[in-house]
């Protein structure tokens, strides 16, 4: 059967995506009582239009700075700005509100989109100097945005769920490349470019964050620390040559339709684990085995804490300047954000549901031996969980 018109080489109906999350989105927005949104994030205006971020760079984020603003009561979502051939909006000169002349047009703009709505039903997702120093209505007294963001995004659509799997199972074909060319004496920045290289021949033309290859200290002395008094990761200083018996902590991050994936492993340069690095892994196991029974739609994000914290004899398997899991989708870190120092209370009444993603994260750590960090990918179901992207192994580390 010949693909759908709107199907593209993933299999994914791209305007049912379109669909379906615009009318999330406005679902939202009037549970909430917002008439208007006014995004300025990158990620936020992909998710209300389809535009594509134009790179990674800041400073070209800032130059080429799109902004979408969406009706409650709307047809088309309009476009500030940005690239707009081939997207279903109402397409507007580029303001670059990052300068004052830009946004004196941005204001002027939303003044003729959505000035007829008193300012507290409309909502922006985040704020330059010159949008504040504007100072004109809609913008002065809007509400925050962000929560209706969080709200029409924690819980992905099939469609969503298939831009990134698509995108963990091309991330994880690549990386076959990448740990395949590790030996001592290779460049960071030639296993980078590997990784590059590969994910071009497989049609993904950007990397959504700069793939993270860090060799990592083997005790806390070592090296460099975190305000918490932990290993500090990532850091992505230099250039470093790998020696035999490295510990690589591995993360990378492509995109798909604007949708994430999420890529962790732990490699050992130029050899196979010895007794205690393999003893290291099965403690990581033993932790994602723990947190997989409990992770179902109605569990909490405290129950997977307790079930993690308790596979590994009572003491938390992360690391405390991030979390035992992160949500997946927009963004390549969102909601549901699971172990923070928000605390048991946050954690407690964070309730999965059915189409949450959930990036499990654990780290074992022993002083002087070193430490084992890989991610599990997951979404919730309506009756447990399963995993996106492929099977990519745990070389050179062995499941026992």
């Amino acid at each position: 059967m010949a693909p759908a018109a709107h199907t593209d080489v993933h299999g994914i109906d791209v305007e049912r995506l379109r669909v379906e999350r615009l009318q999330r989105l406005r679902d939202t927005m009037a549970a909430q009582g917002v008439g208007a949104l006014v995004l300025t994030h990158a990620p936020h205006v992909g998710y209300a239009t389809g535009h594509g971020v134009p790179a990674a760079d800041a400073s070209m984020g800032n130059v080429r700075r799109a902004v979408a603003v969406v009706r409650a009561d709307g047809d088309r979502p309009h476009l500030v700005g940005g690239e707009p051939e081939g997207l279903d909006v109402v397409a507007h000169p580029g303001s670059t509100p990052d300068t004052d002349d830009g946004a004196r047009t941005l204001a002027a703009v939303l003044d003729d989109v959505c000035g007829d709505l008193p300012a507290e039903q409309v909502a922006v997702d985040g704020w330059t100097g010159p949008m504040l120093r504007a100072g004109t209505p809609p913008l002065v007294g809007s509400v925050d945005a962000r929560p209706i963001i969080t709200a029409a995004t924690i819980c992905k659509t099939a469609e969503e769920l298939a831009c990134i799997s698509a995108a963990q199972r091309i991330n994880e074909e690549a990386m076959l490349d990448v740990v395949a060319e590790l030996a001592p004496g290779v460049h960071r920045s030639d296993l980078a470019a590997t990784f590059l290289r590969r994910i071009r021949e497989l049609g993904i033309d950007r990397s959504m964050i700069d793939p993270i290859l860090q060799p990592m200290p083997r005790s806390i002395a070592e090296g460099p620390r975190t305000t918490t008094g932990d290993v500090a990761f990532p850091t992505g200083l230099g250039d470093p040559v790998y020696r035999e018996g490295d510990l690589v902590w591995v993360d990378s991050g492509i995109t798909v339709n604007g949708y994430a994936s999420d890529f962790g492993r732990t490699w050992i340069c130029g050899r196979g684990p010895n007794e205690a690095e393999q003893e290291l892994f099965d403690r990581w196991r033993a932790v994602i085995d723990a947190s997989l029974e409990a992770l179902r739609p109605g569990a909490t994000s405290g129950d997977l804490c307790r079930a993690a914290t308790g596979a590994n004899g009572g003491d938390r398997p992360w690391l405390p300047h991030f979390y035992l899991a992160h949500g997946l989708g927009i963004e390549s870190a969102e909601m549901p954000l699971i172990g923070t120092d928000l605390g048991e209370e946050f954690d407690d009444a964070l309730v999965l549901a059915p189409g949450m993603v959930v990036v499990l994260e654990p780290v074992i750590w022993v002083d002087g031996v070193g430490s084992y960090r890989a991610e599990e990918v997951i979404a919730v179901t309506d009756d447990g969980w399963r995993a996106l992207g492929g099977e990519h192994p745990y070389d050179p580390f062995e499941v026992r």
